[in-house]
Parts: C-alpha cells; sequence; structure tokens
C-alpha cells in the first residue's frame, strides 16, 4: 500500500497549558472539592475520577450541576487559585526539551489557555518563556475558538497551517472549529482514550514525538487498540 504523503510542516505550534505543558491535573484535583464548597456544586468522590476523564468539558459541568452563568466566577477563583500554588506546578518530563526543539527547528510557537498569562510565564520558567512568541491566555471555558480566531489573525497564519497541541475535548473542539490540524497528548486531564476516538491527527504519547513531527522526522495517527470501549459516567439526567 502507498503510503500518503506527508502533511507540509506547521507555520505555527499552538499548545494549550494546563495537562499539556503543565502537570496541573493533581493541583486540581486537590482544590477542586474547596471551589465546590464555596459555589455549591457536586464534589467529586475519588472513585468518580477516572470516569470523568472520558468526557468533555460540557459533559462534566453538567453532571457537576454547574450553571453556565457561575462558570466565569469559579473560573476566575480557579486562576487566583492556580496563581497562589503556580510554584507547586511543575512543567511534565521532557517539556522543556521539546520546546526548545521546536524553537530550534523554527517552527513559531504561541500558548492557547484558560489560565492567567503571568501564571503560565511562572510556571514556564524565564527560558521556556521566552520561546513563546505569542500568548492566547484568559479564554473562557467554552471560549478557545474565538481566542484562537484572533491569535490566527494575530499572527498571519492560515489554520491549515497551524498546528493545535491540547489534552481536552474543548480544545480539539476549537481547532476543528478553525480548521486547525489537532494533535492530542495522552499523559493530560482527558483519558487518551477519549482523544482518540474523535479522530485528531495525531496522538502523542510523550513530548519528544512533538518536536520529531515538527521537524518532519515522524507522523503520529491516533489508535485505539482493538476491542476498547469506553464508559462514560452516567450524567444525573441519565443522558
Amino acid at each position: 500500500m502507498t503510503r500518503p504523503p506527508a502533511a507540509p510542516r506547521p507555520r505555527l505550534v499552538v499548545l494549550d497549558f494546563d495537562g499539556t505543558l503543565a502537570d496541573s491535573f493533581p493541583w486540581f484535583c486537590s482544590v477542586l472539592n474547596g471551589v465546590a464548597d464555596r459555589y455549591r456544586f457536586r464534589r467529586v468522590e475519588a472513585h468518580e475520577v477516572e470516569g470523568l476523564r472520558l468526557l468533555g468539558a460540557r459533559a462534566i459541568v453538567a453532571h457537576l450541576g454547574i450553571p453556565r452563568w457561575k462558570l466565569p466566577l469559579i473560573a476566575r477563583h480557579m486562576h487566583r487559585l492556580a496563581a497562589r500554588d503556580a510554584g507547586q506546578i511543575a512543567l511534565f518530563p521532557g517539556v522543556p526539551a521539546m520546546l526548545a526543539a521546536v524553537a530550534e527547528a523554527g517552527v513559531p510557537l504561541a500558548i492557547l489557555s484558560s489560565n492567567r498569562a503571568d501564571t503560565v510565564r511562572r510556571v514556564l520558567g524565564p527560558n521556556n518563556a521566552d520561546r513563546i512568541g505569542t500568548y492566547a491566555c484568559g479564554a473562557s471555558v467554552f471560549g478557545k475558538a474565538r481566542r484562537l480566531r484572533t491569535l490566527l489573525a494575530r499572527t498571519g497564519v492560515a489554520p491549515d497551517r497551524a498546528l493545535c497541541i491540547g489534552d481536552e475535548i474543548r480544545d480539539l473542539e476549537a481547532a476543528r472549529a478553525l480548521g486547525c490540524p489537532f494533535g492530542a497528548v495522552a499523559w493530560g486531564y482527558t483519558d487518551s482514550r477519549a482523544l482518540a476516538a474523535l479522530g485528531p491527527e495525531h496522538l502523542f504519547s510523550e513530548p519528544p514525538e512533538i518536536a520529531r513531527l515538527v521537524a518532519g522526522e515522524a507522523d503520529h495517527m491516533p489508535r485505539l487498540a482493538p476491542g476498547t470501549t469506553l464508559v462514560p459516567l452516567p450524567l444525573p439526567n441519565g443522558s
């Protein structure tokens, strides 16, 4: 069988932050129930965590019983907590080397995040932060597509020449809304099987694979193991 020609190298790599570059999921779990008590939504029990990792953000919001009007309040509070605790959040192993390799390959880097820019820069550290040419931070929970559109307009890169990389279903949805290829990472908030089932253009199992793809040294197509089934947590309304 003839292998299809490789896609052209991206002219821009747009990275999510939490769960993609920063290993913030343990911190997120440690503060979530305190936030739930403050804003009066369902607490998450330990046995629910893996089931929730199979869901997208909209389904999680529904499961926790959070009204849409509360989302900006909760997000701002979480961002304040993240700024307070930024010293407790580290980058995933291999991320600094990946950022350096992509920059060395001459491909510009951008970060598209719901988190605050000052928190993102602090966790990255000066050397890594200086490798990022564009920061598009502070996106609302469901506002990443709009922020991505602005980012692309600012950089002058066509959507099909930008590679978006993230760890959540909402990251994939934002990329698809703009027509950008999407690379899912297997080490973040959302279970990699749930991401692979949605057919991203690439599925990365470790950060160095991102640099190899950008350099044209590898191709990463998503695959689910034969017989894999996803069983998301049932929502309160039974849907």
